[in-house]
């Protein structure tokens, strides 16, 4: 024990304000969730009533006019109180926000990420008094609703829609979360900063703003993502870009005569790539097969069939670990150009690349919290051209290596292995040659490229699918390009020669043989398709996904997609009718099993009751013997 620490002491007052606090907590929860719960049995029985009455609260079809951002950029102009009652415009939407003064009720509707607020006055509706109060009594925050009415600005100046009908089109059975109240600048923390007033106008390549949305917890976010995008109209800019990335590069392919495809999603093999697949059956084949990991083996065989210039935007399937960067399901973009080779694809790179950021940014550079949203952004820049690295080259000039040149070597392999232990470069097995390479490589080269650089010529042994360098036989004419230290994009001039490929192929078995299940394994049918004649040919690839993290300032990969893989998560019913329901289905159950063992015993009891029988049987059958003989 050290005699000079300090001697804990106990603090029963303050444990029990931490018990009450927590206990309160606790109270607190629960009472919001009864709330909750009262709120949906509420809004469900009103809508039923309605129902009864003959009224349809779901109607089948709303006439919409214009858009909320339309009519914002036609009627913005207006000047204070200035009314157009000759306009008849019709919007629809979702309330975010209901207000009243008097009988004048307020609503904030919202409509493809833009805001419209409607003015619901008696004076200009087509109801009569009471039907205009018992109607707008009943709208709710999160209520889809149609709106028919005139242009105008208010008292204040607000740009509105005027209405004179109003058709609740969609109920929202459920409360929506509300903004909690800021505490900055509080005592405890004073200079605490103030979040951003405004994050409607966020754009991509500039800091998201995390700390202002209503849903804090990330997961709930990811599992609800409907209500994320009710409530955060960043959130909803952001899949925006993602959208928009996609649009980009078609228009820039399109513009260079490539024609898309869309190719299998499963497959007798998965080739392509270098990861585990998801494997699935085929039930009328009754064979197994495999969730493709790459559309490359396809799209090239494409080329062989005379289609000079294919790609195609499309999911693949790896099944692998999920973390920040990597989701089990993810988008990729790969081109095959036919007589291109991998300086061609570099150029192209950049001009794409780069011309897609400052198409969506407005510049070259972005900002990005590559440490965490406590930190400040680092900037990205996409200038071209772009950084350029020899992989070997710089790998051991940075490292002071002498590496091998036959990597295909025992000697090389002992080489890397030392190497690693020296520079405690962590490789678990199995510790292929290519894999050392890669760990060293990560450890050494790609913490240092932060704005886009291209990583090239890498060794034969790590690009089984590239073509040999026409300088080094032991390397490849390949590229990857990291940018914030993570791949974006891999390409390569593709290997044409079908003897060599199907010895790479099983240089990979090897790998694969010794424990690294990653590795490829031999694809005939491309084989096969090589022998009539691949044309010299660029091939490149990259992640979507990745790409949309930087343009939009994420941290986490499942950001950018729709609906991540998450793991399940058991809910409670919102519903009393599925709670009675549950407790049913409990009951049938235990009723189930009272009759299976109830059926078990009976099955049990009669054959120990034939078992006596036949041994009662047997033992008269031995007493008369024995009785016969003794007769005799």
């Amino acid at each position: 024990m050290d005699p000079e620490a300090e001697p804990v002491v106990e603090n029963p007052a303050a444990n029990r304000d931490l018990e009450n606090e927590q206990r309160e907590e606790q109270r607190r929860r629960e009472e919001e969730e009864k709330a909750k719960q009262q709120y949906f049995e509420n809004r469900l029985r009103y809508v039923e009533a309605e129902k009864e009455k003959g009224n349809n609260p779901y109607p089948h079809k709303f006439f919409v006019s214009m858009s909320n951002s339309e009519f914002i950029e036609k009627y913005t102009s207006l000047s204070l109180k200035e009314h157009v009652e000759d306009d008849q415009v019709s919007l629809a939407g979702r309330i975010m926000s209901k207000r009243s003064y008097g009988k004048i009720f307020f609503y904030d509707l919202h409509n493809r990420g833009s805001k419209v607020q409607v003015v619901a006055n008696r004076s200009y509706s087509e109801l009569d008094e009471a039907e205009f109060v018992r109607l707008h009594a009943t709208v709710r925050r999160g209520d889809i609703i149609g709106v028919t009415g005139f242009p105008g600005k208010t008292n204040v100046g607000e740009l509105s829609i005027f209405s004179r009908s109003f058709t609740v089109l969609s109920h929202c059975l459920h409360t929506l979360p509300m903004k909690e109240k800021p505490r900055h600048g509080t005592e405890e923390n004073p200079r605490e900063k103030a979040p951003p007033k405004n994050t409607e106008n966020w754009v991509p390549g500039k800091p998201r703003n995390p700390q202002t949305y209503i849903i804090k917890d990330q997961e709930t976010r990811y599992r609800q993502r409907y209500l994320d995008l009710i409530l955060h109209n960043e959130v909803r800019q952001v899949l925006n870009t993602s959208g928009n990335i996609n649009k980009y590069i078609r228009r820039y392919l399109y513009d260079l005569d490539f024609f898309e495809f869309e190719t299998s999603m499963m497959s007798i093999t998965a080739g392509g790539a270098t990861a585990r697949p998801f494997e699935t059956h085929h039930n009328d084949l009754n064979m197994k097969m495999y969730m493709r990991i790459a559309p490359e083996l396809f799209l090239k065989q494409l080329v062989v069939g005379g289609f000079d210039r294919v790609f195609e935007i499309g999911k693949q399937f790896r099944n692998e670990g999920i973390d920040m960067t990597h989701n089990p399901e993810f988008t990729t973009c790969e081109f095959y150009m036919a007589f291109a080779d991998y300086n061609d694809l570099m150029e192209m790179t950049e001009e794409l690349l780069s011309g897609m950021v400052k198409e969506l940014t407005g510049g070259y550079k972005i900002k990005y919290h590559a440490n965490g949203y406590d930190e400040e952004p680092i900037e990205i820049d996409f200038t071209p051209p772009f950084r350029r690295i020899d992989m070997m080259v710089d790998l051991e000039k940075m490292a002071n290596l002498n590496i091998p040149k036959d990597l295909a070597s025992e000697e090389a392999n002992k080489y890397l292995i030392d190497a690693c232990e020296r520079f405690n470069v962590r490789c678990p097995p199995p510790q292929t040659t290519a894999r050392l390479l890669d760990k060293l490589v990560g450890h050494f080269l790609e913490v240092t490229c932060v704005n886009p650089t291209f990583i090239m010529n890498q060794p034969k042994i790590m690009s089984p699918l590239a073509k040999s360098h026409r300088s080094n036989e032991f390397l490849t004419e390949r590229f990857e390009l990291f940018v914030n230290q993570h791949e974006l994009c891999n390409a390569y001039t593709e290997l044409n020669d079908p003897v060599e490929q199907r010895q790479r192929f099983a240089d990979q078995l090897k790998d694969r043989q010794s424990g690294d299940d990653e590795a490829m394994t031999i694809d005939e049918s491309f084989c096969t398709a090589l022998e009539y004649g691949l044309p010299p040919t660029g091939g490149w690839g990259m992640g979507i996904d990745r790409l949309a993290m930087l343009l939009t300032d994420s941290q986490n990969i499942k950001e950018v997609i729709p609906f991540p893989t998450t793991k399940p998560k058991d809910e409670p019913s919102s519903a009393a009718t599925a709670n009675s329901s549950c407790r049913v289905e409990s009951l049938e159950t235990k009723e189930g099993v009272c009759k299976t063992y109830e059926k078990t015993f009976l099955i049990s009891f009669f054959k120990f009751l034939g078992v006596f029988v036949v041994c009662v049987l047997v033992s008269l059958c031995l007493e008369l013997l024995h009785l016969q003989n003794s007769h005799v």
